[in-house]
This record gives structure tokens, C-alpha cells and sequence, in this order.
């Protein structure tokens, strides 16, 4: 049984949100490699095919349901960064908005009685408890790290360590 077309364009949103995700991840990875830090391109690169895979997820339910995919536009991220710490602190506000996101449209499936959406949408939760712990840990590094060149060479080192499905 279809979605209603509220639930349809919620999902669709997400789906254009996760997609959106992959591409502000994708920017930060270019300005990583810009500045010499492959550890964290790596990471970065990695975090983009986690929401490519999440938009895959949402895209897979909303044609399982019978629906319509149709994906929204997605703007430009930013491309200027003023150091690794504002890099990562953007990616945090980023996964705090995606939260945010989720949980509205777990609030909109229970109300409208779409229980079939809510395990997805539990994971999801769980999912983003996960991002924003690791992210909110690597903004706490890069602080304990300050102006300390080898510190950040050894974050960095840590986390192009980072592999497919490590979560991390």
C-alpha cells in the first residue's frame, strides 16, 4: 500500500537530504586533499559513501512502498574552510540537521500510522547517535590538538586508518 503524498514528499526530502550529505562530504574531502591531509580526505570520502548508501536505503523503501522517487535539487556546499576544526564542526551541524530530519519524519509516520517505516527510521536514529558521537569525538581531537603540527599528523594518520563499514 502507497504512502500518502505528504509521507511520499517527507521521504523524498530525505532521500535529496542523504544525497546532499554525500555531496557536503565530498567538498570537505577535496579540501583535505587541497591541504595535505589524505587521512582525513580518506575519512571524509568514506563518510560520503555511508549517505550515499543511507539515500539508497530511503530510495529503496519509497519504491518498495509503490511510490514515486523523485529526487530534489541539491545546492552547492561550501568549498572554503578556515581550518580542519571548522571542517568537522560543519560536518556535526550537518549530521545534527540530518537528526533532525529523521526524527520529524518518524514523528510524521507514527502520527499518520505508517508503522511499516518505523523500524527503517529506528535504525536511522540509532545510525545517527553513532555520527554524531564520532564526529563530536573528532571535533574534541582537533581541539586537544591546537596549533600542535604533529598532533594533527597523527590524527590524521589515525583516521585515513578508517575502513568501508568500520563505522569510524
Amino acid at each position: 500500500m502507497a504512502m500518502s503524498t505528504d509521507l511520499e514528499q517527507a521521504f523524498n526530502d530525505q532521500i535529496t537530504l542523504e544525497f546532499a550529505s554525500e555531496y557536503v562530504y565530498l567538498q570537505m574531502a577535496a579540501y583535505f586533499e587541497a591541504n595535505d591531509l589524505p587521512g582525513f580526505a580518506q575519512w571524509m570520502r568514506l563518510q560520503a559513501d555511508e549517505e550515499r548508501t543511507h539515500a539508497l536505503k530511503f530510495f529503496d523503501f519509497v519504491l518498495e512502498r509503490g511510490n514515486t522517487v523523485e529526487l530534489g535539487e541539491i545546492p552547492a556546499p561550501p568549498t572554503e574552510f578556515a581550518s580542519p576544526l571548522e571542517v568537522f564542526e560543519a560536518s556535526l551541524a550537518h549530521e545534527q540537521k540530518v537528526t533532525a530530519a529523521i526524527h520529524d519524519l518518524y514523528r510524521m509516520c507514527s502520527e499518520a500510522g505508517e508503522y511499516h517505516a518505523l523500524p527503517l527510521l529506528h535504525w536511522f536514529i540509532d545510525e545517527q547517535v553513532e555520527e554524531e558521537a564520532s564526529v563530536s569525538q573528532i571535533v574534541e581531537q582537533i581541539r586537544m590538538a591546537g596549533d600542535n603540527g604533529a598532533a594533527m599528523l597523527f590524527l590524521d594518520r589515525e583516521l585515513g586508518a578508517r575502513s568501508p563499514g568500520s563505522g569510524e
